[in-house]
């Protein structure tokens, strides 16, 4: 699987805060914020970006990532993602190695639903230890969305 890392989810409980706290300590570059709800989960949150390296800060409001954030409580660091150039050829490596991709609550995956609320088509590998989860997003998918994040900016 051709796979390139792109960044790290953390959890957060004021979003406004903690940006203003990486923005003023560590000179991170700050995107505008995004909400995503689908299901049982809402969060809102935004790409904070250090040169290069990239994470992103997520306030959730409902779903399985307030409950993590209720019980292992802030700074959390509970997902690794992943990019690739052709998402459907990773769906269908891990199909083949005996792993059913997943959305972001948990539910089954075809190959023709591989679409998100931010637009980037995205797969995420059962949760296989604890509560952390990788996420695959397809590449040009995740370009055009850090373009839109932090318009005017070179990625």
């Amino acid at each position: 699987m051709d796979l390139k890392f792109s960044h790290i989810d953390i959890l957060v409980k004021d979003l406004e805060t903690a940006c203003a706290y990486y923005a003023r300590i560590l000179g991170a570059e700050i995107s505008k914020k995004f909400t995503w709800e689908r299901g049982e989960l809402h969060v809102t949150y935004a790409v904070l970006r250090i040169g290069r390296e990239r994470f992103m800060l997520v306030q959730p409001f409902s779903g399985n990532l307030k409950n993590l954030l209720d019980t292992k409580g802030e700074g959390t660091i509970y997902r690794h993602c992943y990019s690739t150039p052709d998402i459907e050829a990773a769906f269908d490596e891990l199909v083949a190695s005996g792993v059913q991709p997943e959305d972001e609550n948990g539910t089954v995956l075809t190959r023709e639903s591989l679409s998100s609320p931010s637009g980037i088509r995205i797969i995420w590998l059962p949760k296989r230890f604890g509560e952390f989860s990788i996420e695959i997003l397809e590449e040009a998918g995740l370009q055009q969305f850090i373009s839109e994040a932090f318009p005017g900016s070179p990625i």
